[in-house]
């Protein structure tokens, strides 16, 4: 017979003796026993099994009424420590790292889930094994009882079939008197890691957590982007090349209650003559060169989800009747076909040009301006939130660091201050180019100011520059060419409003300044 009581005291000096004394003179074995003060009262929780007789309730009572002081006595399912033991025991089998903690002998005392699947997977219980009885790569905890310390140890285990890989980290456990009492060690799945660096790095879904900046004007775009996400209005975008509206475009319809893709179009990016098929797709034998059997339109594979138009300023006029219509009506006519098509995408548009100013030139229907400009979020340039900067850095360097596997190291004084002394004209997008260029060109502990290069200093490089008369000498013409041509191509894009105007201006197609714009790695 097991009993589990809880009595409470006058708190004094003796009560644990006097009861111990007491229960032992009526052959009750004490299991365990738990003092908590509270106030001026002893709390004792008591756990006793009797080999003999079963006690009525009364009996304990006039037994342990024997004791100086006793106010209340009652019987209870559960002891502290149980409850104790229980939530650490959850908590342990809930978390993704296997957990193992070991005695000053080195046998198991506590396990989680995850520990026991990877060392043990036929057993449900551990304790009291030694740790050397499994089949482990490392067994680097024996070397924390004698007070040292490992992190992240790389091992492999090889289980049947079945291959791990992950990481150990190892820490000693002392008393308060700072006497070792046991060790304790952490695995990391290496698949886990890997993910979870994928998703840093390159995430799959964006959302309002993943814009930086403390800025109030950054900040006031979100908080408006943020109550307008849930409704289906068009949403209207406006700010300066780089600014993140895509970002923007992106958070809007993670937070929207829609469960179809987001599907984003570079309006400038998609040359005059295949704009409308993609857009809106095409049946077979519609034109010369397309698919026998048709295809559909970016619009129809958006559907449930959210169609991004960026750089909206640069859809030609006939594109944009089409498009007036389609938001008019929510269906569209495939190229070569009379039937309509009924649409299910939200819109999201976005420019970085004076939309007012394209109307009064023609260049822009007045009738789509007013239907697309019912929600408009304003973003800033980065110009106006230089103290995003530093933030943005230290995002950008830790995505870096997963990505291309390198250490994160610090900014220089000396460079951060260059960096806030930039105008930006390519804002936020242009920001992470040269953070990225820094950090795959420095060598030293630091990124420092040599390692931070602007579009215009891209002639010389950190650590390895030479005399310009030595480079005159010894670089190839084709070389020499190169960095003409691509100093050309960004000083016309700085002075032209949009990717198309400049291709105009160079005498180049729209596809192959597009080309020449990704081979130099111009914003």
């Amino acid at each position: 017979m097991n009993l589990k009581l809880r009595l409470i005291f006058d708190d004094r000096v003796g009560i644990v003796a006097d009861i111990s004394a007491l229960i032992a003179r009526h052959a009750l074995n004490i299991l365990s026993m738990e003092v908590v003060r509270n106030a001026r009262e002893a709390h004792v929780y008591l756990e006793a099994e009797s080999s003999g007789r079963n006690y009525r309730f009364e009996e304990l009572f006039e037994i342990l009424g024997n004791v100086a002081g006793l106010k209340e006595l009652s019987l209870i399912d559960t002891l502290p420590q149980e409850e104790r033991e229980g939530r650490f025991t959850v908590i342990l089998d809930n978390i993704t790292n296997g957990v193992a903690a070991i005695d000053t002998k080195g046998r198991i005392t506590v396990s989680n889930t995850v520990f026991r699947k990877l060392v043990a997977p036929e057993d449900s219980d551990i304790t009291g094994r030694h740790v050397t009885s499994f089949d482990l790569p490392v067994t680097a905890i024996l070397d924390c009882l004698e007070g040292r310390s490992f992190s992240d140890i790389k091992r492999t285990l090889v289980s049947g079939p079945v291959r791990y890989q992950f990481f150990a980290s190892g820490r000693p456990i002392r008393d308060s008197q700072g006497r070792i009492i046991g060790a304790v060690a952490l695995t990391k799945d290496m698949e886990e890691i890997k993910m979870l660096a994928s998703t840093i790095s390159e995430p799959g879904q964006v959302t309002f957590s993943d814009i930086i900046g403390a800025d109030p004007a950054i900040l006031n775009a979100i908080t408006y982007a943020q109550r307008i996400a849930t409704t289906e209005t068009i949403v209207s975008l406006h700010g300066a090349s780089g600014t993140g509206k895509e970002l923007f475009a992106g958070a809007i319809h993670q937070a929207s209650a829609r469960s179809g893709p987001f599907v984003p179009i570079n309006c400038a990016a998609l040359p005059e003559h295949l704009l409308e098929s993609e857009l809106f797709g095409y049946v077979g034998g519609a034109f010369t060169g397309g698919k026998s059997g048709g295809k559909p339109g970016l619009f129809e594979q958006a559907k449930g989800g959210t169609v991004f138009l960026d750089e909206l300023a640069e859809l030609p006029l006939a594109s944009q009747a089409k498009l007036l219509r389609l938001l008019q009506e929510k269906k569209i006519r495939r190229i070569g076909d009379s039937r309509e098509i009924p649409i299910d995408a939200r819109v999201i548009t976005a420019t970085n040009q004076n939309l007012e100013a394209r109307v009064e030139q023609c260049l822009f229907r007045r009738d789509l301006y007013y239907r697309i400009n019912v929600l408009p979020v304003h973003i800033p340039p980065l110009k106006e939130r230089a103290a995003d900067i530093p933030l943005l850095v230290e995002h950008f360097l830790f995505q870096l660091s997963a990505r291309l596997g390198k250490n994160l190291k610090p900014v220089s004084d000396a460079a951060m201050d260059k960096l806030l002394g930039h105008d930006w004209p390519g804002n936020v997008r242009e920001l992470r180019n040269v953070i990225e260029r820094a950090a795959i060109l420095c060598t030293g502990d630091a990124l420092d100011v040599d390692c931070v290069l602007f579009s215009h200093e891209m002639n010389r490089l950190p650590h390895i520059a030479r005399p310009e008369s030595v480079m005159a000498e010894t670089r190839p013409l084709k070389a020499r060419m190169g960095e003409f041509e691509a100093q050309a191509i960004a000083k016309t894009l700085g002075q032209t409003k949009s990717i198309r105007e400049a291709s105009r201006t160079l005498g180049l197609s729209h596809t192959a300044l597009l080309n020449k714009m990704k081979k130099y790695g111009l914003p």
